[in-house]
C-alpha cells in the first residue's frame, strides 16, 4: 500500500469539492484559510494541499456552486474570496447524503462500528 493511500490523499481528492462547500457555508473566505480550516478540523491529517484547492475552486465556480471576488485588504496582497451559492447548498446536501450511503456501505462491508459519541 503506498503512504499516498494511507493518509487518506486518494480519498481526499475525489471528496474536495464537498469539503471546500462544507468549510464556505460557515461564511466567504479565501483560498489559503479553505486549505488551513480542512488541514486543521480533521481528526486525522488530510494534507489539502493548495495545488489541488484551487482547481476545485475554479471547477465549483464555474459551475455555479461558489462565487468568486476580489479583495483588495490594505496593506496586504489581493486575494479571492469565495461564497457559496444556493445551488452550492444544494449540490453539498446532495454530496452529503451520498457520503452517507456510501460510508454506510463500506462499514458495513468492512464490519466497522461507529461510537454513537
Amino acid at each position: 500500500m503506498s503512504e499516498q493511500t494511507e493518509n487518506g490523499s486518494d480519498l481526499l481528492r475525489g471528496n474536495t469539492p464537498a469539503l471546500v462547500l462544507a468549510i464556505l457555508q460557515d461564511g466567504p473566505t479565501h483560498g489559503y484559510a479553505i486549505a488551513k480550516q480542512i488541514n486543521e478540523s480533521a481528526k486525522s491529517p488530510l494534507h489539502l494541499k493548495q495545488g489541488t484547492l484551487y482547481p476545485v475552486l475554479h471547477g465549483l465556480e464555474r459551475d455555479g456552486f461558489v462565487i468568486g471576488q476580489w479583495e483588495h485588504p490594505d496593506g496586504e496582497r489581493p486575494r479571492k474570496v469565495y461564497g457559496i451559492t444556493d445551488k452550492g447548498r444544494a449540490e453539498l446536501a446532495r454530496r452529503t447524503f451520498e457520503w452517507k450511503q456510501f460510508a454506510t456501505s463500506i462499514n458495513t462491508i468492512l464490519g466497522v462500528t461507529l461510537d454513537a459519541h
